[in-house]
């Protein structure tokens, strides 16, 4: 019996799996591999493990993707967190078999899909390593992150008007703010995916990479990141994100706010010191 995704009807093709029953734990998890990368394990990976479905988000790996993205931000040695998917596909979708019976009363009532936001709500920066389809509900998983690298094959798109409804974790707002009104209103109503090129040019994606380069990349990437002071990157992260939900007045007086913060930090001494001295700085989070 073919399990039925986000997606196009193309990809609908793979054998159901329950995800109801996940089993959550601190340190199994049934459709995550997590673990830490980098040269000084300074990187948190999410990588989405049901391949049979094509990573189709279900509930049970929402739940998991939320306790291992709590796990990272208490990590004190973790700088940055990559969720990726496999070669073929980030993430194909939401779990259809789920949600086709709900009615109104249940969707609004328990506000369904408000937990999937966790992501967008790390305080530490996510990179999302995209290979493959990421459609419907993986699309809008991608977008959640703060930086999106792409391997020369990803495909985007939100098909969800092919199957009678509409984009609901963030789709019809997160891409017009990425990629304009015109594309976004293109993709939302026709169903139709664009390639990791076509992303680029359109500023959803920041890089592309082989296939095979492209957790190497992200990882890399992360570790930059983590190099640094993780008080200030948080702070960084919180005044970027400041551009898309305020005016350009409010959003120069917070970050003016931030940057007059960062004075009270050991780590802005620090790297002003490293600087005038030539020499590397040495941060401590504090």
């Amino acid at each position: 019996q073919p399990l039925a995704r986000l997606c196009s009807p193309q990809l609908a093709g793979a054998s159901p799996v329950n995800c109801r029953n996940a089993r959550e734990s601190s340190t199994q998890f049934q459709y995550l591999v997590v673990e830490k990368k980098g040269a000084k394990q300074n990187v948190g990976v999410i990588q989405l493990n049901r391949p049979k479905a094509l990573n189709a988000l279900c509930n049970g790996l929402m739940n998991e993707m939320n306790q291992a993205l709590d796990s990272f931000e208490k990590d004190p040695h973790v700088g940055a967190i990559i969720i990726t998917g496999s070669e073929k596909a980030f993430a194909a979708g939401a779990d259809i078999k789920e949600m086709q019976n709900s009615t109104f009363q249940e969707c609004y009532g328990g506000n369904f899909l408000a937990h999937w936001n966790r992501v967008s709500l790390v305080r530490k920066p996510v990179i999302a390593a995209v290979n493959g389809y990421a459609l419907g509900g993986g699309c809008e998983l991608a977008m959640m992150c703060d930086i999106i690298y792409a391997g020369e094959k990803a495909q985007f798109g939100q098909p969800e008007i092919l199957l009678g409804t509409i984009p609901g974790a963030g789709g019809t707002q997160r891409l017009t703010r990425a990629v304009g009104k015109s594309l976004a209103m293109e993709m939302v109503l026709t169903g139709d995916r664009i390639s990791a090129q076509e992303a680029k040019e359109a500023g959803l994606v920041s890089k592309i990479y082989p296939v095979e380069k492209l957790l190497e990349e992200a990882i890399r990437c992360g570790e930059k990141i983590a190099g640094n002071s993780k008080l200030v990157t948080a702070m960084a992260k919180e005044a970027v994100n400041a551009a898309f939900e305020m005016t350009l007045t409010e959003g120069n007086k917070m970050e003016k706010r931030l940057f007059h913060a960062t004075f009270a930090t050991d780590d802005q001494k620090e790297g002003m010191a490293a600087f005038v001295e030539k020499r590397k700085a040495k941060f401590t989070d504090h």
